[in-house]
């Protein structure tokens, strides 16, 4: 599991072309297209790589253009689109075969002390006590260092239409906050859209079912680690017109909320029918 870590880490360590040019390898995960965490979080390593260290991204917003190419490398183009008191703004397109595969806004932000509040976590077991009972699924993505422990049924009952997961990158990573960044934004679109099915019993793997992320929303609350575990906890308000609608909350274990998500996306079911 060790190299798979390492494997995971290096696609996030990009090559440098030019002060604004950056080509990222890729990573086959036996999806039908480029996995979209890929290139989220590789879009946001680029971008970081044009900002001073003391800024940290707080937000990302991108779409998905086209699929992506699981066998070929990404190249990030950044534009430096501003550079403020207080925030800085960059724009990042991914190309593969000379066109836009996806393209993204990330906004920075310097260290401030301010008034607080956030969403209270739901009350859910630990990681530990869910493995010892063995009433949870446990999944890994085989070659993968990610893992996920589903919560049979849905415990934050204020999300009727969603599912709660905890997640970890399996395995020690070092001390750097920014690659934890980068890392948070290659997981979050994990299990996010495929959550906008659970109300209807259909699973992503259906063959009746066409579906692929249109955008991905992350917005960076606080810094935290991805070789611990983390609370995802998801619903879907909406789904209609062949679209779903699905937002995230991510949690650590001591009920901080560290990051929020949103994402829309393709689910276009052909009826046997």
């Amino acid at each position: 599991m060790a190299d798979a870590l390492n494997t995971l880490v290096n696609l996030l360590e990009l090559e440098t072309l030019e002060d604004t040019l950056f080509r990222g390898q890729s990573q086959d995960l036996g999806f039908p297209q480029l996995y979209g965490g890929q290139v989220l979080g590789q879009a946001l390593a680029a971008a970081s790589r044009t900002v001073p260290d003391e800024r940290r991204p707080h937000s990302q917003h991108g779409y998905f253009l086209r699929p992506g190419d699981p066998h070929r490398p990404v190249v990030y183009q950044v534009d430096t689109i501003r550079d403020g008191g207080s925030f800085t703004t960059r724009r990042v397109t991914a190309i593969q075969k000379g066109r836009p595969i996806f393209f993204c806004s990330a906004s920075f932000q310097s260290h401030e002390t301010s008034f607080s509040h956030q969403r209270a976590m739901p009350d859910v077991p630990s990681p530990e006590a869910l493995i010892e009972s063995g009433d949870v699924k446990h999944a890994r993505f085989p070659g993968h260092p990610i893992e996920f422990l589903h919560l049979k049924g849905n415990p934050d009952q204020a999300i009727p239409t969603g599912q709660c997961l905890w997640f970890r990158l399996a395995g020690s990573l070092p001390n750097d906050a920014a690659l934890h960044r980068h890392l948070l934004s290659y997981a979050s679109d994990f299990n996010l859209l495929t959550t906008s099915l659970v109300p209807h019993g259909i699973r992503y793997t259906d063959p009746q079912l066409r579906i692929a992320s249109l955008d991905h929303t992350l917005w960076l609350h606080e810094d935290t680690r991805l070789d611990d575990w983390l609370l995802y906890v998801i619903d879907s308000p909406w789904a209609g017109g062949a679209r779903g609608l699905a937002r995230g909350h991510i949690y650590q274990r001591d009920g901080r909320l560290v990051a929020s998500t949103a994402q829309e996306g393709l689910t276009r079911y052909q009826s046997a029918d």
